[in-house]
């Protein structure tokens, strides 16, 4: 029984240690273990980039980010002719207009100093002879016409097929470039034409400039909404010299092409008009004609936005895992919300800063969601973990301590110290009477003894536990508990000495249901010890083996008192220091002094007899009175007095004559020889 016990309360300092070394470890996290979850969380993210959820919300991301803070050129690429509203109204013409009268505005802009005229309008079809001749004439080299190209699905596969100008349009020096665009499953415009024949790459070329190299799949960097290029009506371009200011064509590029002066809202279901990612902040959408304008500066001014790659997106992802994982932790607080709301805040900083300055779109989606996953698994396993552990120390724990304390120290963990500390502790010594005799009966029957001593010391733990107080060890019949720690216990003296006084009546209670069970069992008794003082408390022991235990000289007296109850024929003797902490709530009584190791002085012994407020009764002065006449005498020498005292203590408190025996065969010894010396 005492190797169980034993192995008990090693388990127990072996599961608060490593409970201990847990929460150590969850401030102070492993690196590799940090890697391979971070190495497991990146797996499951990285194959998400792409997929059609993922990929719409990066492009709203991407919507987003970039209008923050657009690149814009230092002067806008070109000039925008639109054909408006107003114009149709001046020039009371049914479109498609005459192709002489764009014959005329492109001899008007050449007049005015145009360098480069380009006609987002797609002239297949041939009109009249004399209209085409007359457009014909115009064009020339600096001149821009636009091509279509067609998608047709069939069922055989997909047919894709270009619309270019008529022939004859191109004969003296004109070029032409394709104005579709590429939209994104959503419906906006982000990318660069992937044809290589576009628009801009041909207005790029009327200007002289050369064709950049560009990444696989340039983004658009937009540099505002609807109308952000300035732009001139169409029937004014006819005639600049009356409606425009002087010069205002000198040498740039004008774009010709259907653009409503009120911007479009995106359900009106304008042709010619595209959703950008400005869409989003203004909620029109964007000329088409302006649209190849933002495409051509985007080519001329280097401003193109190049998507990061996979292997950037997977590094990416792999960083903000460790984030992640090195964020989270099993003790959430404020801290560790501010901390994940950082990280956050920073992977969208860091995509910003990239995008704007290094025109690279990393999207931050993935990397946040890998930081999210990380956090979240890094806390679930340290919080499954933590909850694993702490229920295994609570059941073992249970065993020493009341539930109460169990559930509070579930609940504040810290204020469990391992490893020693001195704290003022009372500590409660626990004997059984008789058990000798109950052994020796039993010895032909030892399952019959096991049973009995393990019903006594669950009635002896039990007074323990629901006085608050820490079960040592079991020492054969003998149990050690002591109070004031791990967890703080202000009145722990009286929890102590109440603890003792229960023990007594519990073992009364099991008298009862021995003797009814076999009336030739002896009864019990027990003798109880309790005194208060300093104590070193903690895991004591070497590193083979340790207990949770306490250490001090208080510890000691206190096993004395208990050995003394047998020699003065009460139940519980208390040390001086328990006696002055619980003398408000309880009679205490001394009963004699004893020699104490290390002291030159005799210490007071003391015993409880119930409540303060029997002190005053008449049978409590008559005791306290003859109690002090025979402490006087027993100094004096004098047995006639000591016996007259002692008579009078056994009348007035009939729990005490036993206590009056003992000292009457006492003082008798002392009488016989004088040199004896005292316990």
């Amino acid at each position: 029984m005492e190797r169980a016990a034993s192995a008990r309360q090693r388990a127990t300092a072996t599961l608060l240690d490593r409970y201990r070394r847990l929460r150590e470890s969850l401030r102070h996290r492993p690196r590799l273990r940090n890697i391979l979850l971070a190495a497991l969380v990146s797996l499951l993210i990285v194959p998400l980039h792409g997929r059609a959820g993922i990929r719409i919300v990066e492009a709203r991301a991407f919507d987003m980010l970039s209008t923050l803070s657009p690149l814009r050129p230092a002067e806008p690429g070109a000039i925008i002719v639109a054909i408006d509203e107003p114009s149709f109204a001046e020039l009371s013409e049914r479109w498609p207009w005459s192709r002489a009268t764009h014959a005329r505005l492109v001899d008007s802009l050449k007049a005015a100093g145009a360098k480069v005229i380009g006609l987002d309008i797609v002239f297949a079809e041939p009109s009249s002879e004399e209209a085409d001749s007359a457009l014909a004439a115009a064009l020339g080299p600096g001149s821009v016409l636009a091509a279509d190209r067609e998608v047709i699905a069939m069922d055989h596969g997909t047919q894709i097929s270009r619309v270019g100008p008529l022939p004859d349009l191109l004969r003296n020096g004109a070029s032409f470039g394709v104005t579709s665009v590429d939209l994104d499953s959503d419906g906006v415009l982000r990318r660069m034409p992937a044809a290589a024949d576009s628009f801009a790459e041909a207005l790029l070329v009327a200007r002289g400039a050369a064709l950049p190299s560009l990444p696989p799949r340039p983004l658009v960097q937009f540099s505002g909404g609807a109308r952000s290029y300035p732009t001139v009506s169409y029937y004014q371009a006819l005639d600049p010299g009356a409606f425009l200011p002087p010069g205002i064509f000198k040498d740039r590029t004008v774009l010709v092409g259907l653009s409503l002066k009120a911007a479009p809202a995106t359900d009106s279901g304008a042709t010619d008009a595209f959703e950008t990612p400005f869409t989003i902040k203004t909620g029109t959408l964007t000329a088409g004609v302006e649209v190849h304008a933002t495409l051509m500066d985007n080519l001329l001014n280097g401003l193109w936005i190049t998507p990061a790659s996979l292997s950037a997106i997977a590094l990416a992802v792999i960083a903000c895992a460790l984030l992640g994982c090195g964020t989270g932790s099993a003790a959430m607080s404020w801290r560790t919300g501010v901390a994940a709301a950082l990280s956050l805040a920073i992977i969208l900083l860091g995509s910003f800063v990239l995008l704007r300055f290094g025109r690279v779109w990393l999207p931050p989606v993935t990397p946040a969601l890998a930081a999210i996953a990380g956090f979240g698994a890094r806390f679930g396993l340290d919080y499954a973990r933590e909850r694993r552990l702490r229920a295994a120390v609570s059941e073992a724990f249970s065993r020493y301590v009341t539930p109460a304390l169990v559930a509070e120290l579930a609940r504040n963990p810290d204020s469990l110290k391992l490893g020693g500390e001195r704290r003022e502790l009372s500590i409660l010594f626990c004997d059984v009477r008789g058990f000798t005799s109950l052994s020796e009966q039993l010895k032909d029957d030892p399952i019959r003894l096991t049973s009995i001593i393990n019903r006594l010391l669950d009635a002896l733990s039990e007074q323990v536990l629901e006085a608050r107080g820490t079960i040592d060890k079991y020492m054969g019949d003998c149990v050690m508990a002591f109070w004031n720690a791990p967890l703080p216990e202000p009145d722990h003296a009286g929890a102590a000495v109440a603890a003792a006084l229960q023990m007594s009546k519990a073992v009364e209670r099991l008298n009862g249901e021995l003797q009814a069970e076999d009336s030739a069992l002896p009864p019990l008794a027990v003798g109880v010890g309790v005194n208060t003082g300093s104590c070193v408390v903690g895991n004591i022991g070497s590193r083979w083996r340790y207990d949770y235990s306490v250490l001090g000289d208080a510890v000691n007296l206190a096993s004395r008192l208990e050995g003394l109850t047998k020699d003065y024929g009460v139940k519980l003797i208390i040390g001086e220091s328990t006696a002055r902490a619980i003398q408000h709530a309880c009679f205490v009584v001394e009963l004699d002094r004893i020699a104490v190791r290390g002291r030159s002085e005799a210490t007071p012994i003391f015993t409880v007899l119930g409540h303060a407020g029997e002190r005053d009764t008449p049978a409590g002065k008559a005791l306290l009175s003859a109690q002090s006449r025979f402490r006087d005498a027993s100094l004096r020498g004098c047995l006639a007095d000591c016996m007259v005292a002692l008579d009078e203590i056994g009348s007035a408190w009939l729990p005490l004559r036993g206590y009056a025996a003992k000292m009457r065969a006492l003082q008798e010894r002392r009488a016989a020889d004088t040199d004896d010396p005292k316990l």
